[in-house]
């Protein structure tokens, strides 16, 4: 899986969440994000501004699903859980073990844990979801898992088995 296929499987509401997200804690992506939405659509970002918040992400979902729009739907997918859902990231990378500073890994291509721990790790981190609509919850985890496992870095086919169709 790649970062523009995790946008391709996302449905419009959890585009909307997310970039409400990004628009309150990394607004400078968010306009990213935009730009991204209004280029793919070969219309001003004004007129994209100018959607509601909903049509908007859903402008912005259907651009970074696009091949070409890889590069910047994984860092999108990357600022979104380093800067606004850090703590879920955290707790993902402690889970399988891996070195990390505040979420940044320390390897460049961490290797796949054993097929074993990958499932106990993704099990409990699904157990662990907060309730619907709070930081955390089970779209967020899920989102997380996908994004985890679209970075180029990562080639982990035991959490690509385990990761939900949806």
């Amino acid at each position: 899986m790649r970062a523009y296929q995790v946008f391709g499987r996302m449905r419009d509401e959890e585009a909307t969440r997310v970039l409400g997200v990004l628009a309150e804690k990394a607004p400078a992506f968010h306009t990213q994000a935009l730009g991204a939405a209004a280029a793919a659509m070969r219309a001003r970002p004004q007129f994209v501004l100018r959607q509601t918040p909903e049509k908007r992400a859903a402008a912005v979902r259907r651009a970074l699903a696009r091949v070409a729009a890889n590069d910047v739907a994984e860092e999108l997918l990357a600022v979104y859980f380093l800067d606004c859902r850090n703590e879920v990231l955290v707790e993902w990378l402690e889970l399988v073990g891996l070195e990390h500073e505040k979420g940044m890994l320390k390897a460049d291509a961490p290797p796949q844990p054993d097929e074993a721990a990958v499932a106990k790790a993704v099990a409990r981190f699904r157990e662990a979801a907060k309730p619907d609509g709070e930081p955390g919850d089970r779209a967020d985890r899920e989102l997380l898992l996908r994004a985890f496992a679209a970075q180029r870095a990562v080639d982990w086919p035991a959490l690509e088995q385990r990761l939900d169709p949806a």
